[in-house]
């Protein structure tokens, strides 16, 4: 027998899109050629930076318990009746290539926020811990190497390698996340989440 409470919940998709558009201004810009507008939004430079903390915002709105590892991966966690089994785990990233459009990465990351957020308002308990993950440097465009934040996480790449890892211009990862603030406290290396 199905709940029909439960048939009937759905996100708020007008939230959710407001979200993603009032993600996309954060690095935005104007293609004169097409007239069409992108967003610009290299891992850890400026614009990154804001969008992150925007995200964060969003996320302690929403009741999330934020935490920033060594690497920069941002998580939010929503607890359930049983802290201590392993979370579900959603997310993905924002940072973006140099000519993105608003949805590759921030849909996952948003529309996790955007789920905890329905989950909350429709006064839902769950048994195990939802996180929310926006992953470093997923994209690779700005330091080498496509999905790095969750190839740190889940043990592939070290985090010595990571942080050593130049732009262009001979910026290391590592340095860039002390300057924009997200080399955080927490280890990198994350627990198996039951899915």
């Amino acid at each position: 027998m199905t709940n029909p409470v439960l048939d009937t919940i759905t996100v708020d998709a007008d939230r959710l899109w407001r979200s993603l558009m009032d993600l996309a201004e954060i690095g935005a810009y104007d293609d004169e050629r097409t007239g069409l507008r992108g967003v610009n939004r290299l891992a850890l430079t400026d614009a990154d930076a804001v969008g992150r903390r925007q995200v964060i915002a969003w996320m302690e709105e929403a009741g999330l318990a934020v935490r920033v590892d060594r690497m920069g991966n941002i998580y939010g966690r929503r607890e359930g009746t049983d802290p201590t089994a392993a979370p579900v785990l959603t997310g993905s990233h924002i940072d973006s290539v140099v000519t993105a459009g608003a949805f590759d990465g921030c849909l996952g990351v948003l529309g996790g926020i955007e789920v905890v957020r329905t989950l909350h308002e429709h006064g839902i308990v769950i048994r195990r811990p939802i996180e929310v993950g926006v992953f470093t440097e997923e994209e690779g465009v700005r330091f080498g190497t496509d999905m790095l934040g969750s190839a740190v996480a889940a043990g592939r790449l070290t985090l010595d390698y990571a942080h050593a890892l130049t732009d262009r211009d001979g910026r290391t990862l590592g340095d860039e996340l002390a300057r924009t603030g997200f080399d955080g406290p927490t280890d990198v290396r994350l627990d198996p989440p039951y899915a």
